[in-house]
């Protein structure tokens, strides 16, 4: 699943994490736009002056037979 930490300087409260499955990331005309397969789910303006971190979850581990 792909997820992303969104962090904003200096307002640590103010982090989140978002997470879904596809989940798009683009930026256009100054704005980080997050969508799924619905559409829009979140849209951040360059003048936030947010990070955004891709955060990778582990894949699981294959079951084992014996």
């Amino acid at each position: 699943m792909t997820a992303y930490l969104i962090r904003h300087p200096g307002k640590a409260r103010d982090d989140i994490l978002i997470e879904d499955d596809p989940l798009t990331l683009t930026f256009t005309g100054g704005w980080a736009i997050f969508a799924d397969a619905d559409g829009v789910c979140l849209a951040i303006p360059a003048e936030a002056g947010a990070h955004i971190e891709r955060v990778d979850q582990p894949p699981e581990p294959a079951p084992t037979k014996e």
